[in-house]
């Protein structure tokens, strides 16, 4: 007989995240732990598809492996230098035009989890505080697309 405690899965542990997965299997238990299921890969968001998971894992680790996914540390640290820490919201602007190459503002609202037609100044606020702090071409405005400029 078996003496382990079964394994409880937080339903909100993966609130939040948003990803996608092929593998129907993984897609329940994804769903299952909170987190936003997607129809299709995207830049923006995880692939949980090509992320490495070990045959046995338990919920943390399988909460670490999906966090370490969207760190956003490598990114930061390429474009402004080691030891560089921004906030949660400005990393994750930061890297979302690095990675895509351009963003319109809906865009951008979308992939933060708001919905695109919300009436919200999170995105310009954190482009205003980016601006503020890296100089006005650090993000360029080019025909509604923001993109990274230079530093």
């Amino acid at each position: 007989m078996d003496n382990r405690a079964p394994m409880i899965y937080p339903e909100n542990m993966l609130t939040g995240v948003r990803i996608y997965a092929s593998d129907l299997m993984w897609r329940q238990i994804l769903g299952d732990l909170g987190a936003i299921l997607l129809d299709a890969p995207t830049a923006t968001d995880i692939n949980f598809d090509t992320i490495d998971v070990p045959e046995k894992i338990s919920p943390i680790q399988l909460k670490s492996l999906i966090l370490g996914a969207v760190d956003n540390s490598a990114i930061i640290a390429r474009l402004l230098g080691p030891g560089r820490i921004l906030p949660r919201m400005q990393a994750r602007v930061v890297a979302l035009l690095y990675k895509t190459g351009g963003m319109r503002a809906a865009e951008i609202k979308d992939a933060l989890g708001y919905s695109p037609n919300t009436a919200t100044h999170a995105v310009d606020t954190v482009i205003y505080q980016l601006r503020r702090t890296f100089g006005r071409d650090f993000i360029v405005n080019d025909h509604g697309v923001y993109r990274l400029g230079k530093l």
